[in-house]
């Protein structure tokens, strides 16, 4: 009876030990299937470059460098808006996408600290006109004590909401935090007792009639057709939040990919961002700061 014990543990130990190695041979099959993948991806001449579909000025960027720069490296855009930018994501560390143009690094990094992908943020293009709007108030020092702010909920963008308090004087942050990562928690000092209160940033622009005042992107508000004189405050954005142009790492040295970069670095694309009148991009978009 023992003996038969035995012999049964034996076989359930070597069959579980079977299964751990066969998972193990899966695992690394799909890692080196995945590399092979990867660095079998070469990129020809037209390059597919997405964009955020609720940003059309991104589009129109991406338009732009097409018909006006690219030929110069030998490349023609398409612009791609696909609506989910986590795929978007995933379709460029993968190298179905050359590239895509709607996020700034810091955001970029939270997609990449939730999903391991193999992303770098490369050339700055623009950044996203940022500042405070009211439907109560003409200007930013007429909001009264208690006045009920609302903030971006997500946060890498609640960061540049509490960068741009801070530096105007308005809140202080508590020593030791780094303002682009801030959270209504390391509020320090509140001297006009605001009450802060968070949404998604679509949300915002329904709300500016309810509330005293609201910090978002020019677009969004745009978008939920609020009038751009309800901005009170338009300070230049901090240049860390720069929207850049994000590339698949394994793909950073294909010869197509360095002219995508030298394209979108061409100085003719902040001259247009300059002067352009295109309602969709002027004032929504704006040049890199200098700061």
């Amino acid at each position: 009876m023992s003996q038969e014990f035995q012999l049964k543990k034996k076989g359930k130990s070597r069959l579980i030990w079977a299964l751990v190695a066969l998972l193990v041979i899966v695992v690394i099959g799909i890692y080196f299937y995945t590399q092979k993948q990867q660095q079998g991806v070469t990129f020809g001449t037209t390059l597919k470059v997405h964009f955020e579909p609720a940003m059309a000025g991104e589009e129109r960027i991406i338009q732009f460098v097409n018909e006006k720069i690219a030929p110069d490296y030998g490349l023609k855009l398409e612009a791609v808006g696909l609506q989910d930018p986590v795929q978007a994501d995933r379709a460029v560390a993968d190298g179905q996408y050359a590239g895509t143009i709607y996020q700034h690094q810091w955001w970029l990094k939270q997609v990449i600290d939730a999903n391991g992908f193999a992303l770098t943020p490369t050339v700055e293009v623009f950044q996203w006109g940022f500042g405070v709007y009211s439907d109560k108030h003409k200007k930013i020092s007429d909001l009264p004590k208690k006045a009920v702010v609302v903030v971006p909920i997500d946060g890498a963008n609640q960061g540049q909401a509490l960068w741009l308090l801070q530096r105007e004087g308005l809140i202080t942050l508590k020593e030791g935090v780094e303002p682009r990562t801030a959270k209504l928690r390391d509020i320090k000092d509140n001297p006009n007792n605001w009450e802060f209160r968070e949404l998604d940033l679509l949300t915002l622009p329904r709300t500016l009639d309810s509330v005293d005042a609201a910090i978002g992107y020019v677009l969004q508000f745009d978008a939920g057709k609020i009038s751009r004189d309800k901005g009170i405050l338009f300070p230049p954005p901090p240049r860390t939040f720069a929207s850049r142009l994000v590339i698949g790492t394994p793909y950073l040295n294909d010869p197509n990919i360095k002219k995508l970069i030298q394209a979108f670095s061409d100085p003719r694309l902040k001259e247009y961002l300059q002067t352009t009148k295109d309602p969709l991009v002027a004032g929504v978009l704006t040049p890199v700061s200098e700061e």
